[in-house]
């Protein structure tokens, strides 16, 4: 937040605001003819044009629209109303001593990993407005995997009481990872669903409940295969291919699910979509790209052109021709900068900004 303050405190474009040393007899410039939506394009034009990276994606989608439609309405303000614009947030921010999450879910997020699990699970069900000992929250809280080997198991009728009960986008989630033809007969199951007593789904719930607390406890949350897959993602090239041909000849098995835990630099043209390249361009080091275009590597140059073919032109086309005045990295140093390609966009999937591509489960 400091550096934003400071770049629009003292914006490059122009002369210092009214309220600098030495300009304190001039009267602040009105601003009460701009809504609150142009001054806030005021702010962000300044950011932008000090080379601040503002983050768009987080806001709200209307706010976003708002901020849009705001930048596109102003076409010109002069100095004095700008610098006013200015003197006005800056002096709000000296007023905001800290900010807190707006809601649970978020002071959760905050907090991860620092309560415990039963806390967790109360407050999650307070979000959701149930009651902290409704057995339908814990079903809510349990992984579609889990709740996918158990409705292979139960009757039709329980399966659509299930759907029923959970949110939309984990039912949702849920009926995308039953097979087809069991996903189909739940969800014409549903309609039977109608006449069935609230007392008859709590004692679904409960027993459900009570089925997934029988699990025995396990020292890990994740798969072997998921933790194996997370640690060959961040190991060179060379290791990562040689364990994986190791895992293969010893359980097969264990090995596609490992490598369906992994992501790599020739992963990206697979798992990211198209549309979405350009928000991924924006959280990647420009000099990493053009040292992998140097190398000029055959195992580079997919993903490369997948990323390049999806941005501008003109960009594309600089990035090419720069890298072309660069000398050829080492194998070492393409390995590197591959690795942290990778996990700049694994790391934006992981917090929830980016999602990936879908793959299928025979794959």
């Amino acid at each position: 937040m400091s550096n934003s303050k400071n770049a629009v405190a003292n914006p490059r474009a122009g002369a210092p605001s009214p309220s600098a040393a030495g300009a304190s007899f001039a009267p602040r410039a009105r601003t009460d003819h701009l809504t609150g939506a142009q001054k806030a394009a005021v702010i962000v034009r300044v950011l932008l044009a000090e080379g601040v990276n503002f983050p768009f994606s987080s806001i709200p989608a209307q706010d976003q629209t708002d901020m849009t439609r705001a930048l596109a309405s102003l076409r010109l303000i002069d100095r004095p109303t700008m610098c006013a614009v200015i003197d006005e947030f800056v002096e709000m921010l000296d007023q905001v001593g800290m900010s807190f999450p707006e809601n649970i879910e978020d002071a959760l997020s905050l907090l991860d990993g620092k309560l415990d699990a039963q806390a967790t699970r109360q407050l999650r069900a307070l979000s959701r407005g149930g009651d902290v000992d409704d057995p339908w929250t814990d079903i809510e809280l349990t992984e579609v995997a889990d709740l996918t080997a158990i409705l292979k198991q139960e009757s039709t009728l329980v399966g659509a009481v299930v759907l029923s009960k959970l949110s939309t986008d984990k039912a949702a989630a849920l009926l995308g990872a039953l097979p087809g033809d069991l996903a189909q007969t739940l969800a014409l199951a549903i309609s039977r669903t109608e006449a069935i007593a609230p007392d008859a789904v709590a004692r679904i719930g409960r027993a459900l409940a009570d089925q997934l607390c029988d699990k025995p406890l396990r020292a890990f949350d994740s798969p072997s295969s998921r933790r194996i897959g997370e640690i060959l993602n961040s190991s060179p090239s060379a290791l990562r291919d040689q364990l994986l041909s190791g895992l293969e000849q010893s359980d097969q098995g264990f090995a596609r699910g490992v490598r369906k835990s992994i992501f790599t630099f020739q992963d990206i043209s697979t798992r990211v979509a198209a549309r979405d390249v350009a928000l991924v361009m924006r959280n990647l080091s420009e000099d990493d790209l053009r040292l992998i275009l140097a190398a000029n590597d055959s195992t580079c140059r997919a993903t490369m052109d997948f990323l390049l073919d999806n941005i501008s032109k003109r960009l594309a086309e600089g990035m090419r021709e720069d890298a072309a005045t660069l000398p050829r990295p080492t194998a070492k140093e393409l390995d590197a900068a591959q690795s942290r390609i990778s996990g700049a966009i694994r790391a934006m999937a992981d917090a929830g900004n980016l999602q990936f591509v879908v793959q299928n489960e025979d794959e």
